[in-house]
Formats: C-alpha cells, sequence, structure tokens
C-alpha cells in the first residue's frame, strides 16, 4: 500500500509540473514580452485553465501529509520560507488573471501575472534543492534551521526549474498563437529549452555534491536511469528541431517537452526510491497506518476522476488556434 500511495503522489508531482509548469512559464514570458497586446493574447492562453492547473499541487501536499506524515513534517518546515513564498506568489498571480481578464486597460495586473509566475517558478526549484540536503530528525520531529534550504545546489536548481517551466510556456503559445506571436515563441522556445538542458545537465552532475547522489549501484536502477535519461534527450532533440518557428508541427514541441520532463523526473525518482527525505527517511518508515492508507486512497480515488475530468474539458473546450497578431 505505501508503494501505491508513492504512486499518486509521483502522479500528482508529474501532472503538476506538465500543466501548471506551462501556465507559470507563460507567465515569466510576459515579463521579456514587449508588445502590451502580446502580453495579453499570452495571459488569456492559460485564463482558462490555471487554477485546475494548480488543483494538484494541493492534491500532492494532501496525500503526502496523510500518507508519510514524518517526511511532509520533516521537509514544510526545513523549506518554509520559499514554500511560504511560492504560495504568497501563486496567490497573487491567481488574482492578477481574473483581474487583468476584467481590466482590459490595467497592465499593473498581467505585471503581476509574470512576477507572481517568476516567484512562484523560482521558489518551487528552492524547494527541490530542500530533497537533496541532510535533514535532521530527532524524536520524530525536525530539528534543523528553516534556512536550511538556501545554499547554492538550491539555487541551480530553481534557475534550472524556471527555465524549464519557461521552456514549457513557449512551447504551448507556439501551439496556440498565430502570427508574430507564434514566431517570438518559437525562437524564445529554442533558447529557453537550450539553456534548461544546460542547467538540468549541471544539477545532475551537481548532485553528486550533495547529500543525496544518485544511487545507481543496482543494475535495474541503473539501466531504468540511463533509458530514461536518453528519453529526455530525444525528447528535448524534438523539441529543439520543431520550435523553430520555420517548422509547421506546432504539437510537437510542448508534447517533447512533456516527454523529457516526465522522462527525468520519473529517472531520479528510480535513481532515488526508496528514499524520501535523505539520508533515512524512506517511502517505508515514514507511512502512515494501514487503515489511514486505505481512507486516503478511497478520497483520493473519488477525488482524481473530476479533477481529471476538469483539466481535459477546461483544455479541450479551448482548443485549437487562436488568431493573434
Amino acid at each position: 500500500m505505501a508503494d501505491a500511495i508513492f504512486v499518486l503522489v509521483l502522479l500528482c508531482l508529474v501532472m503538476y509540473v506538465v500543466l501548471d509548469g506551462y501556465d507559470l512559464g507563460v507567465g515569466i514570458g510576459t515579463l521579456f514580452e514587449r508588445d502590451r497586446q502580446h502580453r495579453r493574447d499570452m495571459l488569456e492562453q492559460v485564463a482558462h485553465a490555471w487554477d485546475g492547473n494548480e488543483s494538484w499541487i494541493v492534491l500532492l501536499a494532501v496525500i503526502l501529509n496523510a500518507g508519510f506524515p514524518l517526511a511532509f513534517g520533516t521537509i514544510l518546515p526545513h523549506a518554509y520560507i520559499p514554500l511560504v513564498i511560492m504560495l504568497l506568489a501563486l496567490i497573487a498571480r491567481g488574482i492578477s488573471v481574473e483581474m487583468a481578464s476584467q481590466s482590459s486597460l490595467d497592465d499593473r495586473w498581467v505585471l503581476a501575472f509574470g512576477i507572481g509566475s517568476l516567484f512562484a517558478a523560482f521558489a518551487q526549484g528552492v524547494v527541490l534543492g530542500t530533497l537533496t540536503q541532510t535533514l535532521t530528525v530527532v524524536n520524530g520531529a525536525y530539528s534543523g534551521s528553516p534556512f536550511g534550504a538556501i545554499g547554492w545546489f538550491s539555487a541551480l536548481s530553481a534557475a534550472g526549474v524556471t527555465c524549464v517551466y519557461v521552456a514549457l510556456g513557449y512551447a504551448y503559445i507556439k501551439r496556440k498563437a498565430t502570427g508574430e506571436l507564434r514566431a517570438k515563441a518559437g525562437r524564445r522556445g529554442v533558447a529557453s529549452a537550450v539553456l534548461a538542458s544546460v542547467l538540468v545537465g549541471a544539477s545532475l552532475v551537481a548532485l553528486r555534491g550533495t547529500a543525496a547522489p544518485l544511487n545507481l549501484d543496482n543494475a535495474a536502477s541503473a539501466i531504468g536511469f540511463g533509458g530514461l535519461l536518453l528519453l529526455a534527450v530525444g525528447g528535448v532533440a524534438i523539441t529543439l528541431v520543431t520550435l523553430r518557428p520555420a517548422s509547421r508541427n506546432d504539437s510537437l514541441p510542448y508534447a517533447g517537452l512533456v516527454v523529457s520532463t516526465v522522462a527525468l523526473i520519473i529517472a531520479l525518482v528510480v535513481a532515488r526510491y526508496p528514499v524520501l527525505v535523505p539520508p533515512t527517511l524512506t517511502v517505508y518508515n515514514t507511512v502512515s497506518p494501514q487503515n489511514t492508507l486505505e481512507f486516503l486512497a478511497l478520497g483520493i480515488g473519488l477525488s482524481l476522476p473530476p479533477l481529471l475530468f476538469y483539466n481535459w474539458f477546461a483544455h479541450h473546450a479551448f482548443r485549437g488556434k487562436v488568431e493573434t497578431s
């Protein structure tokens, strides 16, 4: 049952990164766009789905807290500051999307949308960096500093996550937009995808100097990690070829990045499983009692279908290209 609950945690993480990742990336992209109408067009591309996309991080927190309380209770105080910044940024960008949609003359809300997206993405990268440090637990409680998440690897992972989101955002805009906005998304998307690849590669190498190096001593783990990494590289290659404005297939860039992102997340899980918090907290020694897991599985089982339907419907109802200048 512990493995099944962990799979649900992984599912929520993947869904959040893939879905909210692109709309955070679109928001960050507005900060680099000088054309007022193009900024508006970019915001409107995510206005119909941002709330459903963010639902996955709520579900992720619920499952992690209920299913693996010791791991959640250790990570939360360790990464308290970046998590608070992330939550405030997500609230600000949510408000700004709705206000900007109602006020076509006030660009300050569009700016708030971009700034909130940037802070949220960067904070999430810092939080990711917490999982590579030694988190001290005494008598079942975290005993370290609330500033423990701040370090060189956290900065590197924050930059990498932000660039991955920006690449996803530009790939999504190329898929949806037409005209000059589509061309801009293609050119800027290639640059951001290259930078994201460099930063992610650097992060993988730098993991050796952290408290959570990749564990590839097991042959199965090494083969699985290597195969998934090759799949991620293939997805990036497809993205770089098809993101160029001259390429007429506008669905492949986003699909390629999704494949790469999902493959990379699973590869890291394969190389670290069953460790949740280094050095010793694992899926098995942080899991809740059996009756709690059964109750959690029932609740999540009832919640997943409507959430998946909402995500599908929001994107299906607004499918296809949108005419932009």
